[in-house]
């Protein structure tokens, strides 16, 4: 077999491919490159010693056998080595690969038939971040607040007993937050694994116990993780951990959630180590988990170098983006110059993935910049660097412009930059269209696409409720199959226990009769011995038929509650958009006739304030008839008690820099709070839109509170210190 030139690399990075020519990457994995590809390339002898300056490299992957381009960028020279060139033979036959999605297969078969849970590589796959059971309890738990002294220190709740006999997760929201951080404690000590496997149990003690400087400590256990004896899903889910476990100890304060309590709880969970359990052996366990939690939380993500920059794919139709990379950063939609990341988050509240700003880096330096994305529903911060006039997320700089940079992310994915990062920058917030949304320039058109989106807006919720509906309906009849089994469970113990009984006592009488010679009751013995096994029989029978359909209608459930899921951020775009253009319409002074006509509302209503010739005439655009001031939640009752309903007033708030709208509903006064944020005034996120009180008031007017709350079916009709009108 002859043999040529070539080089060895390795691995630092994590790269998975953007393109079919490209090879994926593993930290260590070995890259053989030959030398007469380079010089194809026109690169000389010793260039190949700085593959950071050579760019892309073709060469072979020799862990996976992939051929195929990877970035000088993220490998280092190792040194020459002699290559052998096959030499031709004919091809064989190779067994098929498995179908895709078998694991998601054996997943859900597992989670059907016998409700343990798998490993994690057969629950989920990249792109995704972490197992779908575990992001659902995370992303409940962050909402609900990280602020709970009882936070992951409770046990015996409903939820953790319920998913102890299926692990399958429907509607969160009735569970309180330490319910759900039973159930994630749960999920964690169910694994037949654990999340850090025991193929670097050895390096990781060893880490701990020749390494005393905690950060040079942190680093190493990093290392240690990121090697290949570690499996992507385990990486992943322990990544995606420690993200939620960091955010959980900066509200320390008021939980007592430090790094060393929270190595305690979950560090023997995550850790397991060999020949011990886990409650056996908390110490480097816990030593573990604290080690890696105790780091000071920077803004960028020092993440990866770039690679180096590859030509666009071409697009379809050669469509230019707005803002070219000529073009002044201070004319790109995205770019919105000085202002704080409190101000970015709430910009990117309840955005897609993709969605994205630039601003001024909070370093104050001229020309560095901060790009946040969100990417799997948390936002991404990055950092801009500038050097001689060339810009960057790290060494080296390549691009030269911040536009020229974003541009070029737009088309390509920031994978890459940092394979955790597979996303492009695909939505801009933009600072041209974020104050007002309505792009129509006359009443009538605004009308006219008013009524689209509240059309689309009534297709989706009535899709919705159907939904519901249908899930609500086989979450009941779900429950009843699985009483229903456990009473299947009982009889069968039942009548084995007799079947057990009776085969005992029968064989004293069989003997019995039989040396008597009376077989006339020798016969009828063994026939009721048989009737009650045909019995027994019969309900195992139905058992199994009922758990056949418990698992259909199981499987069923999960697409609708999928469904559900998806539907969920359209109705809240839609719902947002309708409100926007609601509030425009108010603001220009349309009739409520002509905006009933376009919501496709017949006007009907009868009352004394609808019966107006002009909208100008409301008694609600005088505040003096409904704010009252600094009064309490006593007295505002006080001043409603016996009004009809929808008599409302505006107070401030108990709650700090917020207001309280009470208001009368079937006869009772209701409370609920008004926000003011940096957005505007409203009673929920994502609707905090009003410019002012006012204009709050005039446009619940008109639209029921139910949308914000079940139990609210009323508008603000009647200010309650106006005089009705003179008949």
């Amino acid at each position: 077999m002859a043999s040529t030139e070539g080089f060895q690399y390795r691995a630092l990075y994590q790269y998975r491919k953007e393109r079919d020519e490209d090879i994926d990457l593993l930290p260590g994995d070995i890259l053989v490159v030959s030398k007469g590809a380079l010089q194809a390339l026109g690169f000389k002898d010793g260039d190949e010693q700085t593959p950071n300056q050579i760019g892309w490299i073709p060469g072979i992957n020799d862990r996976t056998k992939q051929k195929g381009d990877f970035p000088g960028t993220y490998v280092e020279y190792i040194g020459p080595v002699k290559i052998s060139l096959p030499s031709h033979r004919p091809r064989v036959q190779r067994p098929l690969p498995a179908t895709p999605g078998a694991s998601t297969s054996r997943m859900q078969e597992a989670l059907e038939q016998g409700w343990l849970l798998p490993d994690l590589a057969e629950q989920f796959a990249p792109p995704e971040v972490a197992p779908p059971l575990l992001l659902r309890l995370v992303e409940a738990i962050e909402k609900k607040g990280l602020d709970s002294d009882m936070l992951y220190r409770t046990s015996g709740s409903e939820l953790r007993q319920a998913l102890k006999t299926e692990w399958v997760l429907g509607d969160v929201e009735p569970f309180d937050v330490h319910s759900l951080g039973e159930a994630l404690r749960g999920f964690l000590q169910d694994l037949p694994a654990p999340v850090v496997p025991a193929s670097v149990h050895g390096e990781i003690l060893r880490i701990l116990q020749e390494i005393p400087q905690p950060e040079s400590c942190r680093k190493q256990l990093l290392l240690a993780l990121e090697s290949p004896a570690v499996p992507l899903q385990n990486l992943l889910t322990l990544q995606f951990l420690l993200c939620h476990l960091g955010k959980v100890s900066q509200q320390a304060e008021s939980n007592g959630l430090h790094p060393r309590a929270l190595g305690e709880i979950f560090g023997p969970l995550l850790l397991r180590l060999p020949g011990t359990s886990a409650e056996l052996s908390p110490d480097f366990s816990g030593l573990f988990l604290e080690t890696l939690l105790q780091v000071k939380d920077s803004e960028p993500e020092q993440v990866p170098p770039a690679l180096p920059p590859k030509p666009s794919k071409p697009k379809a139709g050669g469509a230019s983006l707005a803002n070219g990379s000529s073009a002044p950063l201070q004319e790109a939609e995205w770019y919105w110059g000085d202002i704080s990341r409190e101000e970015v988050n709430e910009k990117l509240r309840d955005t897609p993935d993709g969605t994205f700003l630039v601003r001024d880096a909070s370093s104050k330096i001229q020309g560095e910049y901060t790009l946040t994305l969100r990417k799997g529903g948390n936002n991404k911060l990055i950092k801009i660097f500038h050097r001689e006039g060339r810009y960057g997320f790290s060494e080296p700089l390549t691009f030269g412009s911040v536009v020229e940079l974003i541009n070029h992310y737009r088309h390509e994915s920031l994978a890459q930059y940092n394979a955790k990062l597979d996303s492009k920058l695909l939505y801009p917030v933009s600072k041209d269209q974020q104050d007002q949304l309505v792009k129509e320039d006359s009443v009538e058109a605004v009308g006219e696409q008013l009524k689209v989106y509240h059309q689309q807006y009534q297709d989706k919720s009535r899709e919705y409720d159907l939904l519901y509906e249908e899930y609500t309906r086989t979450s009941q009849e779900l429950q009843m199959k699985r009483t229903a089994i456990e009473a299947f469970n009982e009889t069968i113990k039942i009548f084995e226990e007799q079947c057990q009984t009776q085969e005992k006592c029968s064989k004293e009488y069989i003997e019995r009769f039989r040396r008597e010679g009376n077989e006339k009751e020798v016969q009828r013995i063994l026939m009721n011995s048989e009737k009650l096994k045909s019995r027994v029989t019969e309900i195992h029978d139905s058992k199994m038929k009922l758990e056949q359909d418990l698992k259909k209608q199981a499987s069923e459930n999960r697409e609708i509650d999928k469904r559900m899921n998806s539907l969920k951020p359209d109705l809240m775009q839609l719902r947002k958009l309708r409100d926007q253009y609601l509030v425009w319409l108010t603001q220009k002074g349309a009739r409520q006739k002509k905006i009933n006509e376009w919501l496709g509302i017949k006007n009907e209503t009868e009352d004394q304030y609808a019966m107006m010739d002009d909208e100008e005439e409301l008694p609600h655009h005088e505040e003096r008839t409904w704010y009252v001031g600094k009064i309490n939640r006593v007295q505002a009752e006080e001043m409603l008690c016996g009004k009809r309903d929808g008599t409302f007033l505006i107070r401030e708030s108990s709650q700090k820099g917020c207001y309280a709208c009470s208001v009368v509903v079937d006869g009772d006064t209701k409370h609920c709070v008004i926000y003011k944020t940096v957005t505007g005034y409203g009673f929920a996120e994502p609707y905090n839109l009003y410019a002012s009180l006012k204009d709050l008031v005039l446009h619940y007017k008109h639209m029921s509170l139910v949308q914000h709350n079940d139990s609210l079916n009323v508008t603000l009709a009647y200010p309650v210190l106006s005089q009705p009108p003179a008949r």
